[in-house]
Parts: structure tokens; sequence; C-alpha cells
């Protein structure tokens, strides 16, 4: 069954009434229905506030890694292993094709149900995803094949066996790496980016994110907890962080927002896939007709976070 958020609860409303009209065979009732849906959807998804995003991003139908692979990718066959540890589940790799066009996809998977869930480590990746991730990386430029990234992830894995096998520095060695790929590189958010475990797959010539998507150092809920050590000031934090992909690309912390179907991913999943590919082809093409994508991809990197200062003109006159 599908999940509906509190601020959806008209539209399901609305939707359970098309229903029971439809099982009615009542077409009139079905149009208008369908054109009071419309309107809902409007002014719901055109009045979202940072926090109802939020909770879009991790909305639980919404289309993992694994999904949007199906959808997209065909042939697909998945590479295993980091070649020192293990397998990590958390983080997938296919190589196959996007239309025509041969592609490798390195993701990050929550998994879907309980089972899953726990074997995908609920999406966070230990330091022998990241070492897979990068070996994965290297194998795509040994052969020339363009790299595309799906980061969806509360965050690395913050456990003690993580740390002793090198967390911080399988992350800061993918940062490395991936600032100096030969290979056109795009990143995409697709749902949760959450601190430094989304970092280590968002450097890239490319980095987008889905319209109702999220990228932030910090959860609302640690940041609420470390700022005023209050659980309910979470709606506070989710707008102070700055975490929606119209914030991120007003600073130039992004390049691109995928536009997701009137209703969100998590509504229309193959939609949203063929957004997705599309996407992902024109920023493709666009990067191979830029012989200095390398350089440039760097230097945005090196451009994070700088900032001017400004003098306000009345109080300079002041002084």
């Amino acid at each position: 069954m599908a999940t509906y958020l509190d601020f959806e609860q008209k539209i399901k409303s609305i939707q359970e009434e098309i229903e029971l009209a439809t099982i009615r065979n009542d077409e009139r009732a079905c149009e208008i229905l369908r054109d009071d849906l419309h309107k809902e959807i409007e002014r719901v998804y055109g009045n979202l506030t940072d926090y109802q995003k939020l909770q879009l991003a991790r909305h639980p139908d919404r289309p993992y890694a694994i999904d949007y692979i199906q959808h997209i990718l065909t042939s697909p066959v998945e590479i295993h292993g980091d070649r020192h540890f293990c397998d990590d589940n958390a983080i997938v790799a296919f190589m196959g094709y996007i239309k025509d066009e041969k592609v490798i996809v390195i993701a990050e998977e929550k998994g879907r149900g309980t089972k899953n869930k726990l074997m995908r480590n609920f999406g966070m990746p230990n330091p022998e995803g990241y070492r897979k991730a990068l070996r994965v990386a290297k194998l795509a430029e040994k052969f020339n094949i363009p790299l595309l990234f799906f980061i969806d992830t509360p965050g690395a894995y913050p456990g003690i066996e993580a740390e002793e096998r090198g967390q911080s520095e399988a992350i800061a060695k993918n940062l490395q790496e991936f600032s100096t790929l030969k290979v056109p590189t795009i990143a995409i958010v697709i749902g949760e980016g959450g601190s430094g475990g989304a970092l280590a797959l968002g450097v890239a010539d490319r980095l987008a994110m889905m319209q109702y998507s999220i990228f932030s150092v910090i959860s609302p809920e640690g940041c609420a907890a470390i700022l005023w050590n209050d659980p309910s000031k979470v709606e506070s934090a989710t707008g102070a962080l700055k975490i929606t992909p119209e914030a991120l690309k007003e600073f130039a912390l992004i390049d691109d927002i995928i536009e997701e179907p009137a209703i969100g991913a998590h509504r229309d999943p193959k939609n949203a896939a063929q957004r997705l590919s599309a996407y992902f082809l024109s920023a493709l093409e666009s990067i191979r007709a830029n012989e200095e994508h390398i350089n440039e991809r760097f230097e945005k990197i090196m451009n994070y976070g700088r900032f001017e200062e400004r003098v306000v003109e009345a109080l300079s006159q002041s002084v």
C-alpha cells in the first residue's frame, strides 16, 4: 500500500474517491475528481516547506538506486567487492547501457523491507563500500566508460568497526581520486544526501539533485540536538541548514535540479527515471564537448565555500 504523509492526506482522500467512482463506472464524477486532484497536487506541491521536502526525500515509497537502475539500465551486470575486505551491500555498482550509451553506475542503496534494509545497512556504507566505489571508478577510467553516481544515504556508517578500518581515510581518498578522473562523471542526489557519506560520491563534473531531495552536512535532527538540545526544533534546523536543491543551487554548490513529476518521484517512479535518464544523456553530451572538463571540475571543487564580504554602503559612509 502507498504511504501518505500528513500533508498528502487530502490527495489520498481524492484518489480513494476516484477509485470508488471508477468502480461505479461514473465517468462524470471521475472527471470532476481528477480535476480536483490536479488542483490539490498543484496547491500542496507548490507550497512545500523545507521540512516537508525533507520528508519527501525520506519517503518510504521514493525510488531507491536499484529502482532507478532497473528502469534506465539495459543489460546490467553487477560488480562486487573492494578486493581488500568484503563486498559492502550499501554500495552497488552496475555496468550496462542507458539508451545506446555504455555506462557504469555506482550508487548508495538503502534497501526496501526489514531484511533488505539490514543487508544494505540502511544505506550507510562502510569503508569497504567506498573502496569498492573507487575500484569500480578506476575500472571505468581504464576502459573510458562514463560514470553515473546515485547519492542516497543518511551518512557513512559511524560504527567502531568502520572507524577501525579507516572510514575517514576511505572517504578522503575518494574525494581526491574522483576529482582527477579522466572520464566524464555525473552525480545525482536521488533522495537523502547526508554528510561525508554523500560527499564521497559527490565529486563529479556535474552534481545534480532531484527536485525533492536534500543534501546536508548533518541531519536536521542532529543539528537540533547539538544547537538546542531540543528535538522539537527539527523544523527550524531544516530551514537554517539550507539543504534544498534551490538553496544549494543559489550558493553554487550544485549544478542542476532535475524536475520530478508533479506528484513526486514516489508516486510516478517510471516518469522520474525517464527524466533522470534524459538529464544524464544531456549532461554527458555537454561534458564530452568540453575538452577542459577535468580542469573545470577541479576549479569548481576549489571554489566550494568561497564567498565575498561586501561592506554595506550606508555603513561605510557613516564610518
